[in-house]
């Protein structure tokens, strides 16, 4: 899952930038409610680049099956920055009916704008523990995209030829030792490096790195991160050794490396054997190798001390509703996510073609389609997990804080020391 900030950060001229896509790809306000021909107009402004042609597919039959709505849909993910797109689609008038929030600090920035989805067949269909960080007394602010989970992947047939046996890769010695085989052999293996850090993207080190090391000094729990006035950092010498170690050998240079670049370019064409990621890159692995989709691709967890053999789990994002849109649009935005979520025809696409773990009850789980989510939704039911606490850290501080500053680290500008103290500082002055 690829998660981005909430508040852009990074200078006006880029919300103008942004703003100026916005306002040419999707429609504003309420007098854009209903179409030229009487239709009711829901405009989806979501992140995830992964399923976006098989989205607007089921959007596609969806209307089919009900002639009296236009859907619209916008994709804004990958290299580009969903939160900071979005909240420049506010800022210019531009508001969609349905939206997506990533936990808690992003329900408090949105919540003028969320509608209330108790009453929604989703909302009653979810599983337990996916609602928390959506819900404030009784009321359900969100629906869960998905479960997701991330780790090391892994090809299995190079790991194979180097002697690796993935199962034993439970801690940071064994996983350096095998990192420095591998490497001994990159040549015959025909491998351009061991793996491939895309430093680039602040979401992976500040996201999900950092969270694996993180979410112990919360106890798993997002609440609690995000009650917190002060972030522990007692795993930090922890998540330098993995980040330095990563980076150690990773293809060069690891700050102009993006997401795509990692697994279409590297990975799933068996340039490097390993790389940071979660089970939402299956269909673009597909995309590129279907073969080598099917059988060569494994997930282990990243080594944390203490919580060995461990995967973080946890919902990517939620299904919001804009509630400041007409009674008609809110209604027909529940509408499509309920049937999304519970009709037979959304959760066969749910399944068969997202690719997703549902979140939801009354699915066949023996159908989750590929190898990455049958290992995440295993770890899952055997409750060997980590807890997606970053979704619950202060507006921005994942990745504008802590993810510059292991950028900063990684080219030499700042100590690992200064890492920790800024990023801390930064943490207790937003819960100030």
């Amino acid at each position: 899952m690829k998660r981005n900030k909430l508040f852009l950060t990074k200078g006006f001229i880029a919300i103008m930038l942004v703003a100026v896509l916005i306002i040419a790809g999707c429609s504003s306000g309420d007098e854009n409610e209903e179409s030229a021909d009487g239709k009711t107009v829901v405009d989806i402004f979501q992140f995830k680049v992964e399923f976006k042609e098989q989205f607007e597919e089921i959007v596609k039959q969806y209307e089919e099956e009900n002639p009296d709505v236009k859907i619209d849909v916008q994709t804004v993910g990958g290299g580009n920055d969903y939160a900071a797109s979005l909240k420049s689609s506010f800022a210019a008038g531009n508001e969609p009916a349905i939206f997506n929030v990533g936990g808690p600090t992003e329900v408090e920035e949105y919540r003028d704008y969320l509608t209330d989805l108790s009453d929604t067949k989703a909302a009653e269909a979810a599983l337990e523990g996916t609602l928390t960080g959506v819900m404030e007394d009784d009321k359900v602010l969100g629906l869960p995209y998905s479960q997701e989970g991330y780790g090391y992947i892994y090809n299995k047939e190079i790991f194979e030829q180097a002697g690796i046996n993935p199962e034993e890769l439970t801690t940071y010695e064994a996983l350096e030792e095998a990192f420095a085989t591998i490497d001994s052999q990159k040549e015959d293996l025909g491998l351009e490096a061991v793996m491939a850090l895309p430093a680039k993207e602040l979401w992976v080190m500040g996201n999900h790195l950092a969270n694996t090391y993180i979410a112990p000094d919360f106890n798993n729990d997002i609440m609690e991160a995000y009650e917190s006035s002060t972030i522990p950092f007692s795993k930090a010498d922890e998540l330098q050794r993995m980040l330095d170690l990563q980076n150690e050998y990773s293809v060069q240079p690891v700050l102009s490396l993006d997401y795509s670049q990692q697994v279409e370019q590297l990975f799933s064409t068996g340039k490097v054997a390993v790389i940071q990621q979660g089970n939402w890159i299956y269909p673009t692995v597909e995309q590129m190798d279907a073969e080598f989709a099917e059988n060569n691709i494994g997930m282990i967890p990243i080594p944390v001390g203490g919580m060995e053999g461990q995967l973080p789990v946890g919902v990517p994002q939620y299904w919001v509703v804009n509630s400041q849109k007409g009674e008609e649009v809110q209604q027909a935005a529940k509408d499509f996510l309920d049937w999304l979520y519970t009709s037979d025809a959304g959760k066969d696409f749910v399944l068969d073609e997202f690719k997703f773990i549902p979140a939801y009850e009354g699915y066949d789980t023996e159908r989750i389609a590929d190898p990455l989510s049958q290992e995440v939704y295993r770890y899952s039911q055997e409750g060997d997990t980590i807890g997606w606490v970053f979704m619950a850290s202060p507006v921005g501080w994942q990745e504008d804080t802590m993810a510059v500053n292991m950028q900063r680290y990684l080219s030499g500008d700042i100590s690992w020391e200064e890492v920790i103290e800024q990023s801390t500082a930064d943490w207790e002055n937003a819960r100030q």
